[in-house]
């Protein structure tokens, strides 16, 4: 079995403190506290810059992270072929995700994987576009849902082109046909969350000329709806983060269809271990019961 030592380290690189480390791997504060100081000694150098509110890495603790994650995926990976091999059903698939895939798809995806493989262990985090994709990349989950374009060197598989909507108040009038124009945003404020103010939706605001200094921000989705509809400026949301939304706004498309590529991000498919490679099958045929064959 893998040393212990590198199970903690990359628990706490993830937790950010000993005591949440300690809590997630069911051990006491001071065992993590002795096991980094023995991986520390056995390797020569510090891992962790300690301080009151956690802990954070040093630039040698974030070079041999990625290498200690090969390793415990290595030995995940080789666990899950024994078990195969011995007629078992075990393993565990880590997931990462943006809000809207975690409300409107994850559950029933969870589901449709929990009634085939009851005994595979499936964890959910939450964070943005990036995050998730470094988390992937780092080794610390095993599939991420992001958009594209991803830049990192890994197994990209595009799911879903998520069309974009402009979010008004319901008095909100435009100045002909039935899609925003530049006629009808050009003196109008924008809220957004700051985390979305690249990729497709920073593409959209600069094909309707609409400058840094109209934009507000907001902390999610829901905000920006309450916000939209008491009239504060207007909002830029993804069909599919409009599905769980209620409030008294209209949503148009815009004269020039803007939309996100969401994509699956995973290691290649040779690290991959058997429960994330049934899991990405999972959610292959999901997206294509509900949108049609994946492109």
């Amino acid at each position: 079995m893998t040393n212990f030592s590198y199970e903690v380290f990359s628990e706490v690189a993830r937790q950010k403190t000993f005591i949440a480390a300690a809590k997630q791997l069911q051990v006491t504060p001071s065992a993590i506290s002795h096991s980094i100081n023995s991986l520390e000694k056995d390797l020569g150098f510090s891992l962790f810059v300690r301080s009151r509110s956690g802990v954070r890495l040093t630039p040698n603790g974030q070079r041999v992270l990625p290498l200690i994650q090969d390793i415990l995926n290595a030995e995940a990976t080789l666990n899950e072929e024994a078990a195969l091999i011995n007629g078992l059903n075990k393993g565990r698939v880590r997931i990462g995700a943006f809000s809207s895939v975690c409300i409107n798809w994850l559950p029933d995806i969870i589901n449709k994987f929990k009634n085939i493989y009851p005994d595979i262990e499936v964890t959910v985090w939450q964070g943005n576009f990036n995050d998730v994709v470094e988390q992937v990349k780092l080794g610390i989950l095993d599939i991420g849902f992001s958009a594209l374009p991803i830049e990192e060197n890994l197994e990209v598989i595009p799911l879903y082109k998520d069309p974009i909507y402009c979010i008004t108040p319901q008095d909100f009038k435009l100045h002909r046909g039935k899609s925003i124009t530049r006629d009808d945003i050009k003196n109008e404020k924008f809220i957004l969350q700051q985390i979305d103010y690249d990729r497709d939706t920073k593409r959209a605001l600069d094909t309707y000329n609409v400058s840094v200094n109209s934009l507000q921000y907001s902390i999610d989705d829901a905000s920006i709806i309450a916000m939209v509809e008491s009239g504060l400026g207007l909002g830029i949301l993804p069909e599919l983060a409009l599905q769980n939304l209620s409030g008294n706004v209209n949503r148009y498309i815009f004269s020039e269809h803007f939309y996100r590529t969401i994509c699956l991000v995973t290691h290649q498919k040779k690290q991959q271990t058997p429960s994330v490679k049934a899991f990405v099958s999972i959610i292959k045929n999901y997206i294509s019961d509900r949108y049609g064959d994946i492109n």
